[in-house]
C-alpha cells in the first residue's frame, strides 16, 4: 500500500508568484495567441461592443483595414496569461492601470508580452505588496501594439 500523501504540502502546478519571489528588474515572456474570428464575436457578445467597425466585415469608413478587435480584447488575452501563470492564487487586486495602444491589431495577428517588474512596494499589514509592472503587447512581427502599467496587490508567502 502507498504512503499517505500530505496533500497540502505539495506544490501547486501553475500557482502564481508570491510577492517576496519576484524582484524590480525582472522580466517575463508570455506565451503567444492568435486571435480569431471566434474570439472577436464572443467578446462582442460578452461585451456588447457591437460597433460597425467590430461587427461588419464590409464596413468602409473605418480608418482601419481589415477586422480590427477591440484593444480590451487584446488587454483581456493578455492579462490572461498573465493570471494564469504570474498571479494565479496570489493576486489580490488590481488597484490601477494606465494602458497606450500602438496600432491596431487584426483578427488573425499573435499577440504575446513582456512583463518586466518596476516596483515593489510592501504594505504595512497583512504580508502583502503592491507590486508594478510594464508590460509591452507586440504582435507576430515583433511590433509593439499596446503598453500598460499595471499595479497590483499581491500576497505574500505564507508563514512557515
Amino acid at each position: 500500500m502507498p504512503a499517505a500523501i500530505d496533500h497540502a504540502r505539495l506544490p501547486t502546478l501553475g500557482h502564481g508568484f508570491f510577492w517576496q519571489d519576484l524582484a524590480v528588474g525582472q522580466t517575463f515572456k508570455t506565451f503567444r495567441r492568435t486571435i480569431t474570428e471566434a474570439d472577436l464575436v464572443g467578446f462582442i457578445g460578452v461585451t456588447g461592443m457591437a460597433e460597425a467597425i467590430f461587427i461588419d466585415a464590409a464596413y468602409e469608413h473605418g480608418a482601419i483595414a481589415g477586422r480590427p478587435v477591440p484593444g480590451a480584447l487584446t488587454y483581456a488575452i493578455i492579462e490572461g496569461f498573465i493570471l494564469q501563470s504570474m498571479i494565479q492564487g496570489t493576486g489580490l487586486a488590481m488597484l490601477e492601470l494606465a494602458q497606450t495602444i500602438h496600432a491596431p491589431v487584426k483578427v488573425g495577428d499573435s499577440v504575446w508580452a513582456t512583463v518586466a517588474v518596476t516596483e515593489i512596494r510592501p504594505t504595512s499589514k497583512a504580508n502583502r505588496a503592491i507590486v508594478t509592472s510594464l508590460i509591452t503587447v507586440f504582435n507576430q512581427r515583433e511590433e509593439p501594439v499596446m503598453t500598460y502599467t499595471a499595479k497590483r496587490l499581491l500576497a505574500g508567502r505564507p508563514a512557515a
